[in-house]
């Protein structure tokens, strides 16, 4: 028997189904169901290994294993068919066979020919993958159902695929059915998720197990209706328990040498996550290839959504931004309306009365920060740049941004305000200057007629 590992390990497993179905797909809503075919899960049936889709089978062992691997070595290295020198060329021609995984190996007249096949340990073709292992509980009762038929028509027939689902069951009423997901395969094939819920007569409900669902799928004639559905597989997805884990670690799949296996198995990079899978032959890699690909698809279309997202919440925060900083200005102003309005109440309040400590306080405070910003090498020279500033831009015309900058009125008469103690201030030491000028000239001119008075005396 051939290692069967495409059924149950994750999604890849669910990717496998690309054999081809039983029946040409006759629409949902067709299916006859046989009378008495009532269905009930009191009973759950023992499916043992069925329902890992033959992942753990092992291959069987024939009662002429011994005289096979004779046989295959005989027709590799020392065939007797022709009894000359031609039957180097057959074992050669056998190697090759052997070696491709196809074809016949003759190499006795009595003895019936080797059947290769890609299997078999001289199989050059083959490669070791990873799958992801299902997390699921058998209680989720998920079970996957694999349809010949593309995802667009799948989810435009979803109702009608419920309906005929359920017409599977037996049509009860306490049942059920509920899609948890629909995913395109490659190959045009559709693998669609579901599970079935049972309400008892108490009202309470549960989900049935995903075991029990499948054994009930897996029956000849529930089967046969599957298939008239469009079903070309049927598996269940739940995780696999620490003793199938390790069966399956320790024995190396049919045709796998277990030096190869064990590599395998010391290279998986998330062991936790992910198993290792055999890929014999092209047919197989072409199948991991083509749902690497539907993957891909999936995770773009998936990052094009975000980066819509991310756009759009881009454009929100540019206007929510804009709107915060309209606010500010907007708040700002109010702020500035409700001081001048208090000022205004307290001095109505205070009139008549003296001055008080914490008031006198307050204002010594304010005359520390009045004279910090008359203070030329720090607030003041920074107001004469400001000023400068807004002289150079208003000569050189509009400002080359779209923003537009305003001074508040109450900055705008403190500006001015200071500016104008600053040109008073200039003005003044400008007289001291002209006074200076003056008495210095005084005592130039006096300086002079001394030295002409001293020079006449002398002389």
């Amino acid at each position: 028997m051939a290692f069967n590992f495409g059924a149950p390990s994750g999604t890849s497993g669910t990717a496998a189904a690309t054999a081809a179905p039983a029946g040409g797909f006759g629409g949902f809503g067709t299916t006859s169901t046989a009378a008495g075919s009532a269905f009930s899960f009191s009973a759950p049936a023992n499916t043992g290994t069925t329902a890992l889709g033959g992942l753990f089978s092992q291959p069987t062992q024939a009662p002429t294993q011994s005289s096979q691997l004779i046989n295959t070595a005989s027709a590799l290295s020392a065939p007797t068919l022709l009894g000359d020198e031609r039957d180097a060329i057959l074992a050669k021609w056998n190697q090759l066979q052997a070696f491709w995984g196809t074809g016949k190996g003759y190499f006795n007249n009595n003895i019936p020919p080797v059947e290769f096949t890609q299997e078999n340990p001289f199989c050059r073709f083959k490669a070791v993958g990873y799958s992801c292992m299902p997390n699921n509980k058998d209680e989720d009762g998920l079970v996957v159902l694999v349809f010949n038929k593309k995802e667009t028509d799948i989810r435009s027939q979803q109702q009608q695929l419920v309906e005929s689902l359920h017409k599977v069951l037996g049509g009860n009423q306490t049942l059920t059915v509920n899609v948890e997901g629909i995913k395109t395969l490659p190959d045009d094939q559709t693998e669609v998720v579901i599970y079935v819920v049972e309400r008892s007569p108490n009202g309470t409900s549960r989900r049935v197990p995903a075991t029990t669902l499948y054994a009930h799928f897996e029956q000849t004639n529930i089967k046969t209706q599957l298939q008239q559905l469009g079903v070309t597989l049927s598996m269940t997805r739940t995780e696999l328990s620490p003793a199938q884990i390790k069966q399956l670690l320790q024995n190396p799949p049919a045709g796998v040498d277990p030096i190869i296996w064990e590599q395998a198995k010391v290279d998986n990079p998330d062991s936790e996550k992910l198993i290792p899978v055999p890929m014999v032959g092209f047919k197989e890699l072409l199948r991991r290839l083509k749902v690497q690909d539907q993957m891909t698809k999936q995770h773009q279309t998936r990052l094009d959504i975000i980066s819509e997202d991310i756009s759009e919440l881009q454009k929100n925060q540019t206007t929510t931004m804009a709107k915060i900083a309209q606010y500010k200005r907007k708040l700002m102003d109010l702020s500035h309306r409700t001081l001048q309005v208090l000022i205004k109440q307290e001095i109505q309040r205070k009139s008549g009365y003296a001055i008080q400590a914490d008031e006198e306080q307050l204002r010594v405070q304010l005359d520390t920060i009045q004279c910090e910003l008359n203070a030329p090498t720090q607030f003041k020279g920074r107001l004469n740049e400001l000023m400068s500033q807004i002289r150079m831009q208003n000569h050189f015309g509009a400002v080359k941004s779209e923003e537009r900058y305003y001074i508040d009125a109450d900055l705008l008469r403190e500006i001015k305000q200071h500016l104008k103690q600053q040109q008073e201030g200039l003005s003044h030491l400008i007289s001291i200057i002209k006074d200076d000028l003056e008495d210095i000239k005084l005592v130039e001119h006096g300086l002079n007629e001394t030295i002409h008075i001293r020079g006449g005396v002398f002389s």
